[in-house]
C-alpha cells in the first residue's frame, strides 16, 4: 500500500495502477463500517483508494472539528490489512489553500433532515466530494447507507455534474445491540452508550408497528420511533422524520406509507454525541442485530 499526502504523489501512484479504481472517502478513525465499504469497493474494481481527511467545511462553528477523533497510523494499518492500494491523507492546505472560494450546492435535498440543524454541512460535503472525485477520477465510489441524506446528495451531484462514476450504498453496519457504528460513539460513556441504542430500538418499533398495520399514519409511526429515545435522560432529538426513499421528501403526517415506501430517519444528541440512524420500514428488517432487538 502506498501512503501519500499530496495530489502530485497521488497521481504518480495512480499512474502505476492499471484497471479500475474504487474510492472510499472517509474522515478517519476507521471502524468496521468503513472497512465494509472498502471490502465492497474491492468487489467492484481492480484497485482501492481510501482518503482520510477531516473536512473543515462540513463542520459548523459550534461543532466538533477540533475534537473529532483521529488515528492516522491506525487508519493506515486497517486499510493495509483490507487490501487498499493507496492511502491518501492530505493536509487542509493541500485541499483548500488560503484562497479557496468555490462551493458546491445541491438544492432541495439539503433543506431538511440534517440540513436544518447543520446549515452549510452538505455544501461542505458536496464540495469536498467533488474535489476528491476530480482528483482521483474513480470508477466506483462507495458510501454508507447510515448517512442516507449524504448518499442521496452525492448521487444527485454525480448525476447533475455528469461524473462517470457509479455510486454504491452499503447497508449500515451495527454493533450486536443494534447501535449503528460511528466514529462519534467514542464520545459516549457506558451509560450514554446504553442510551444510544434507543435510536435503533425506536426504528425497529416503527418497523413492527408498520408490519402490524400498513395503513398506520406516518405521524403514528414517528411516535413509535421517538418514544424509546425520549425516555432517555441524556437524549435530545434533533429530528425524527418519515421520508420517501429516493427524494427524501417528508411524507404527509396523516398519510399511510403506501406503495411508495418510506424511511424513518432520526438524529439525536446523546450526551456529547450527535448520532443519526435510519431504516426502510416497508421492507423486511435487514439480516443482523436489528432482528434480535426486543
Amino acid at each position: 500500500m502506498r501512503r501519500v499526502t499530496t495530489i502530485s504523489q497521488l497521481h504518480r501512484a495512480l499512474d502505476k495502477l492499471p484497471g479500475s479504481i474504487a474510492f472510499v472517502p472517509t474522515m478517519g478513525f476507521l471502524h468496521d463500517g468503513h472497512l465494509a465499504l472498502m471490502r465492497h469497493g474491492l468487489t467492484r474494481a481492480d484497485h482501492l483508494v481510501v482518503s482520510v481527511f477531516v473536512n473543515p467545511t462540513q463542520f459548523g462553528p459550534d461543532e466538533d472539528l477540533d475534537a473529532y477523533p483521529r488515528d492516522l497510523d491506525g487508519d493506515a494499518d486497517k486499510c493495509r490489512d483490507v487490501g487498499c492500494d493507496i492511502f491518501f491523507s492530505p493536509s487542509r492546505d493541500e485541499i483548500y489553500g488560503d484562497d479557496h472560494c468555490t462551493r458546491i450546492n445541491v438544492d432541495r435535498l439539503d433543506s431538511h433532515l440534517c440540513g436544518v440543524d447543520r446549515p452549510g454541512h452538505f455544501q461542505g460535503v458536496a464540495t469536498i466530494v467533488t474535489k476528491l472525485f476530480n482528483i482521483i477520477d474513480p470508477d466506483v465510489a462507495v458510501f454508507g447507507q447510515k448517512d442516507r441524506q449524504q448518499l442521496a446528495i452525492i448521487r444527485r451531484l454525480v448525476r447533475d455534474l455528469n461524473f462517470a462514476i457509479d455510486v454504491d450504498g452499503v447497508p449500515t453496519v451495527r454493533e450486536d445491540d443494534g447501535l449503528a457504528l460511528s466514529s462519534r460513539n467514542r464520545y459516549l460513556d457506558d451509560d450514554q452508550r446504553r442510551q444510544a441504542t434507543s435510536l435503533s430500538r425506536g426504528l425497529v418499533a416503527a418497523h413492527r408497528a408498520f408490519d402490524e398495520d400498513p395503513q398506520m399514519s406516518c405521524a403514528r409511526l414517528l411516535e413509535a420511533a421517538r418514544a424509546p429515545v425520549e425516555d432517555q435522560p441524556d437524549a435530545r432529538i434533533d429530528y425524527a422524520e418519515c421520508v420517501r426513499p429516493h427524494s427524501l421528501t417528508p411524507c404527509c403526517p396523516d398519510e399511510p406509507v403506501g406503495e411508495a415506501g418510506a424511511i424513518i430517519a432520526i438524529a439525536a444528541h446523546i450526551g456529547p454525541a450527535r448520532l443519526i440512524d435510519n431504516l426502510r420500514i416497508d421492507r423486511p428488517l435487514p439480516e443482523g442485530p436489528l432482528r434480535s432487538l426486543p
